[in-house]
């Protein structure tokens, strides 16, 4: 196979899934210098590959597909020496690779130390007594349990998409206009409701809240994200911005009046300020 990087330079390489490259996996890919981090089957439930992109331009994607029934000789012997000239490998202490992941971190190791490829095996790392995983984390996305999920994220569940027209019913009728955004497609969808979030736009951070959900008093077909920026005036329609939650604030409701809905929602705004 031919070598994609340069044959007389050994390459230190992490591997793992890195579905959000929450906080153990950030132990793998800083255990070297000028690591190139090699995503063998990135779901990107946790952290769109947009946005891992841009935080982790040394990653490289696998085919999954492509590799899945190599056999584990196979896929050290052509990806990991022959694509990557590897030196040194990094990996968490259950990764598993080849066919039927029939091939541990340990028979990893076994097998590079009689070629003199070092292979340095990360212990778990641990939140609340157990190990952090990115189980755990699509759990408490899922539950509301966002700033648990954030802690072993080691930052705020993050997404960005493009600004969408809406019915402009939150500026006109209730004062809180809304940014309107689809969720990412494959990323986990967060508990229905209210969030305290963070947006930015042209570089600057603007606290903000965001419904995550099919609103109920105007109820849609689609699960949307809806985000009033506090303190900033402007047309982002087309535009791709991002957006961090925060912490939970409570539920979606079904309000009766629009009075109803702008009391609530001065209540949300006066929680966050």
């Amino acid at each position: 196979m031919i070598n994609e990087f340069e044959n007389n330079v050994k390459k230190a390489l992490a591997l793992g899934d890195f579905d959000g490259m929450h906080k153990a996996h950030q132990t793998v890919i800083t255990g070297a210098e000028n690591v190139t981090i090699y995503c063998v089957n990135n779901r990107f439930s946790l952290l769109q590959k947009s946005i891992f992109e841009k935080r982790y331009p040394n990653a490289v994607f696998a085919d999954f597909e492509q590799i899945k029934n190599y056999p584990g000789q196979e896929f050290i012997e052509k990806i990991l020496i022959g694509k990557f000239n590897a030196g040194m490998i990094l990996c968490g202490f259950n990764f598993r690779f080849g066919r039927n992941a029939g091939w541990t971190a340990m028979d990893l190791r076994k097998y590079l130390e009689k070629k003199e490829i070092w292979v340095r095996i990360l212990e778990h790392l641990d939140f609340e007594g157990e190990p952090i995983s990115s189980t755990r984390i699509r759990k408490a996305v899922s539950d509301g349990d966002i700033e648990k999920a954030n802690k072993m994220l080691g930052y705020n569940f993050t997404y960005e998409s493009q600004v969408i027209h809406g019915d402009r019913r939150g500026g006109a009728l209730i004062g809180y206009p809304t940014i309107n955004q689809h969720l990412p497609q494959g990323l986990i969808v967060p508990k229905f409701g209210v969030y305290e979030s963070r947006t930015f736009v042209g570089g600057k951070q603007y606290k903000s809240f965001t419904n995550i959900g099919v609103r109920p008093t105007w109820r849609v077909d689609v699960p949307l994200s809806e985000t009033h920026i506090f303190g900033f005036d402007g047309d982002l329609y087309d535009e791709n911005i991002r957006v961090e939650l925060v912490r939970y604030l409570r539920e979606e409701k079904k309000f009766s009046t629009i009075e109803e809905v702008r009391a609530q929602l001065d209540y949300d705004k006066s929680s966050i300020i």
